[in-house]
Parts: C-alpha cells; sequence; structure tokens
C-alpha cells in the first residue's frame, strides 16, 4: 500500500490547505473590513493557486495507477476513485484559468454589493462579462476532456453522474403540477386568518432564541459557532464548523429557519467520518447531499407540526415583550407555511422556491452552451418569471437578476476543493455555473429520506419527545457517515431502497399544504 499511503499524506496536505482558505472565505463574509477586499482576494487567489497546483502534481497520475494494483479494502478503494475523480477535475483546467476566475469572481462579487442596490446592471456587467468568459472557458475545457456538453461537464462538478438530460425531465415534470398545487394552497390559505405583528423583535433575542433551537438539534459548539453576516452561510471545515445569518428586527421568521437551514449543513459536516478526514472520500458525496441535509432539517423538521409546537413556547420566553398570540403554535404553522410567489429565491416559500432554481438552471444551462450571452439575462429572466410565478422584472433588477446571493459552506468548500448568481447569485458572480440544480435536488432526496424514516419510527412522537436522537442516528448513520465512499445513486439505494424518485417529493408537498 506504498503508494496508497503516499495519496493519503498528498491529500491531507492539500486539505490542511483547503482549511486555511476555508476560514479566510469565512472571514472575509463575517468579519473583514472593506477596506481588506483586495489584499485579501489577492492571498486567496494565490493560495487557490498553491492548491491547484498541489492538486494537480504530475506524479499523483503514476501514484494513482501504481495504487490500483494495491491490495486495498473496499473503503480503500472507494477512496482512490473520489482521489481520481479530483485530479481529472483539477488537471483539465490551466493554473491561469484557475487565478484568472478567482480573482474575476472576487472583484465581480465585490462590486455587486453597491451594485444591486443601484440598480446598475450595466456597471455590473463590466466584470461578469469577464466571469462568462472564463467559465465558458473553463466548461469547454472539461466537456471535451470528460465527453460531456459544456454545462453538464460544470454540473458534474457539483452532481456526479448527473446531466441535463435528467434534470430537464425531472424538472420537466415539476413544472407540469408545481403551478397548479401552488395556485390550490394558495386558494386553500385565502380562507386562513394569520396573525402577524409589526413590534420589533431584538437581535440579542434572536440570537438567544437560534441558539437554543441549535442545541434541539444537537449542533456540537465544541466544533462551531454561530456569527453574524451580510448573507447566511455555513462555512469552515468539519472540526470547525461557522454559521452565519442576518437578523432583521422586524421579522424573526427568517433567520430563525435560516439558523436551521445551516445547522442542517453543519450536522452533516460535523458527522462526516473522522478516519477519512481530509481524505476526497470523507467529503459530502455532492451538492445534492449537502442541500438534501439542511433542507431535512428546514423543511422536514422545523416546519413540520411537532417541530413547530416545540418551537412555540420557545419563542414566547425569548420575545417575552412581544405579542404571544404570533406565537401560538398554530399561528406559527400557518406562518412558515404560507405560500406566495415572490421576485427573491432565499426569500421563497417551500412550493414555490423550485421554480426559482428551475429558472435559473435554464439560463445557466443555455449560457454555458453558448445558446445565449450574458446581454440576453434580464430579458429571459422576465420571460421566466412570468412563465412559473406569475411576476414580472423589467427594468427591475436588484430584485430579478441582480437579487440576493446565498453562500453555503458545502459551495465554498466544494468549490476550493474540485475547481480551485448574474447578480442575483453568488454563484454566478463566482463563476460555479451548475450549482442551482443541487437545491431542487436536496430537497427530493430529503423528501425521500424522510419518507424512509417515516417507515421505521413514529416521527412526530420522536419530534413532540424534544429528543430528535434518533433520527439523527439514521441520518448518522445511512448519509453522513457515507460521505463520498459510494456513487450517490448508490448512496441513496442503500438508505432508502431505489434512487432518486421525485414522486416522495411530491407526496410531500401535497401532504403539508392541502391535507
Amino acid at each position: 500500500m506504498e503508494n496508497y499511503n503516499k495519496l493519503v499524506e498528498h491529500y491531507k496536505t492539500i486539505a490542511n490547505y483547503n482549511h486555511l482558505s476555508a476560514i479566510c472565505g469565512w472571514d472575509a463574509a463575517a468579519m473583514m473590513p472593506s477596506g481588506g477586499n483586495q489584499a485579501r482576494s489577492e492571498a486567496m487567489a494565490q493560495l487557490s493557486l498553491h492548491i491547484h497546483q498541489l492538486s494537480t502534481a504530475p506524479h499523483l497520475s503514476d501514484l494513482i495507477n501504481q495504487a490500483q494494483d494495491e491490495n486495498l479494502s473496499a473503503p480503500e478503494h472507494a477512496s482512490l476513485r473520489e482521489m481520481k475523480r479530483q485530479w481529472q477535475l483539477s488537471t483539465v483546467v490551466p493554473e491561469d484559468l484557475v487565478k484568472a476566475k478567482s480573482l474575476a469572481g472576487s472583484k465581480c462579487e465585490h462590486a455587486w454589493r453597491t451594485q444591486r442596490g443601484a440598480n446598475d446592471w450595466s456597471g455590473f456587467c463590466n466584470n461578469f462579462e469577464e466571469v462568462v468568459n472564463l467559465s465558458q472557458q473553463e466548461a469547454q475545457i472539461r466537456g471535451e476532456v470528460a465527453g460531456l456538453t459544456p454545462y453538464d461537464a460544470m454540473l458534474d462538478i457539483y452532481e456526479p453522474g448527473v446531466n441535463s438530460e435528467q434534470l430537464n425531465s425531472i424538472f420537466g415534470d415539476l413544472t407540469s403540477w408545481l403551478p397548479e398545487l401552488t395556485q390550490q394552497v394558495q386558494d386553500k390559505q385565502k380562507q386562513e386568518s394569520v396573525h402577524t405583528s409589526n413590534e420589533s423583535y431584538s437581535t440579542s433575542a434572536q440570537n438567544a432564541l437560534g441558539l437554543e433551537v441549535m442545541s434541539l438539534l444537537n449542533f456540537d459548539f465544541e466544533h462551531g459557532r454561530l456569527d453574524i453576516s451580510s448573507h447566511p452561510f455555513c462555512g469552515g471545515v468539519p472540526e470547525d464548523v461557522r454559521i452565519t445569518t442576518r437578523y432583521d428586527e422586524q421579522d424573526f421568521v427568517q433567520s430563525l429557519m435560516g439558523i436551521v437551514h445551516e445547522t442542517g449543513h453543519a450536522r452533516y459536516e460535523q458527522g462526516l467520518p473522522r478516519q477519512w478526514a481530509g481524505l476526497p472520500a470523507g467529503q459530502a458525496r455532492s451538492m445534492g447531499i449537502h442541500e438534501s441535509q439542511s433542507l431535512f432539517f428546514e423543511m422536514q423538521l422545523g416546519r413540520s407540526d411537532p417541530f413547530i409546537a416545540n418551537l412555540a413556547p420557545l419563542a414566547r420566553q425569548h420575545f417575552k415583550g412581544n405579542d404571544p398570540s404570533v406565537f401560538e403554535a398554530n399561528n406559527l404553522k400557518k406562518i412558515y407555511t404560507r405560500v406566495q410567489p415572490g421576485y427573491i429565491r432565499v426569500d421563497a416559500d417551500e412550493l414555490t422556491y423550485p421554480a426559482h432554481v428551475i429558472l435559473r438552471y435554464e439560463i445557466e444551462r443555455d449560457l454555458m452552451n453558448g445558446k445565449i450571452s450574458y446581454k440576453d439575462i434580464p430579458e429571459l429572466w422576465d420571460n421566466k418569471m412570468q412563465q412559473y410565478l406569475g411576476l414580472s422584472t423589467k427594468d427591475n433588477y436588484k430584485d430579478g437578476c441582480m437579487q440576493d446571493i446565498h453562500w453555503t459552506d458545502a459551495q465554498r468548500n466544494q468549490s476550493h476543493n474540485y475547481k480551485n448568481g448574474c447578480m442575483q447569485d453568488i454563484h454566478w458572480c463566482d463563476g460555479s455555473f451548475g450549482y442551482f440544480p443541487s437545491y431542487t435536488l436536496g430537497a427530493m432526496y430529503a423528501a425521500q429520506q424522510m419518507a424512509t424514516i417515516k417507515k421505521l419510527m413514529n416521527v412526530d412522537e420522536i419530534i413532540q419527545s424534544g429528543d430528535l436522537t434518533p433520527i439523527f442516528d439514521w441520518l448518522d448513520t445511512n448519509i453522513w457517515k457515507k460521505a463520498s465512499l459510494f456513487t450517490t445513486d448508490d448512496l441513496m439505494t442503500q438508505a432508502t431502497g431505489e434512487a432518486l424518485n421525485p414522486l416522495h417529493f411530491r407526496k410531500h408537498l401535497e401532504e403539508r399544504y392541502l391535507k
């Protein structure tokens, strides 16, 4: 096992640099003064280049080939498979392109912070054009080597084994019934009264409530923390997970479920197998699986009736000076399951969220395949918003293709490991085309996982008890500890008895919103 052991040592060295990069990225978003952006961008670009050089070291190819003939266990063979996958993904892209993309992405995102508020699409395009150009170069290179379309080659970075033909089928089916279901639910909810308040909810009270809910969700505070940033995300590394949120003192609803969402990402990271720490096999299986954990926590658990019933007294306790009727369990349930098509993806409800994802998927797919130009995005965005959500964003760039950003720990770490929105999401500012499908795939995986768990135990009783350990034990055994030792299809088949089946997602939505 001499060659395999050399590979292990090398990839653990890469992991240490990725650790530093992840923490620097968290600091840039949560702590760094704005004046430090240029120097930090240059430093991180240099670090990204160094990681790329380590990941593409010429001798790795020989070590991988020679290790294949060594006497390895089944998990070690899986580990070698993932090493080979990461090496292939990394070696395809030239070093100068890696550095250029990092610099262009940082410049684009930093300028976005003021351009969005000014509705300045034209100014944004001055930087975004370069991001798109470099990303198209990358997509073309990857596609030629892998024998895939440019977009499928980018998609494969985040969702190995998934292609646009599959997504076209899955999303096509989804759009065939989702608009009608959305309308049915809206009609139903028009008959319901929801009590809200214009009162203020202090940041300190929201923070205290968030920490208590994180404890309820078994977050390990010895290996993680909660902070504030302009845009919520979960970053860091499994041994040191950093969750951030933003607080609106006029609305405690979004920040609280945002914390629950990011805690799902964090629990997955904290649950990854320590014996494979630092190795590709010990990382998240895919972005869809990563998102499945955050959405399992937020949607399958966090917005369920018994969880909200437990949340209600906690909210009353932390917001003692506020109108207690807002925090009645039945009222909170209505608040957290309200369906209303809107402009902003990160604020969308569970039912309309997939429409935001499909819109972005269709645009980025055609953009990377060279069928459209970045200049076409505003018009396409408006057309698709009208088609899927009945809303127009004509000339409203800041709420259309320049809206809010959301950067997850999964995206941040995966981008460092694997490859070094328009203004609406940092995914596109950062050149991470191919990422968006992961959100809806994650929602589908999560629904399928919960459907399986419900066959094994009384989920409602467990949540009502306040001790969610049996549910987390299932996730730990079947998802977290498996990391990347299996393909996505094999992981889901072993855990649930079948590969992805979107029918579970539809049943979940109909059960929650119609019954």
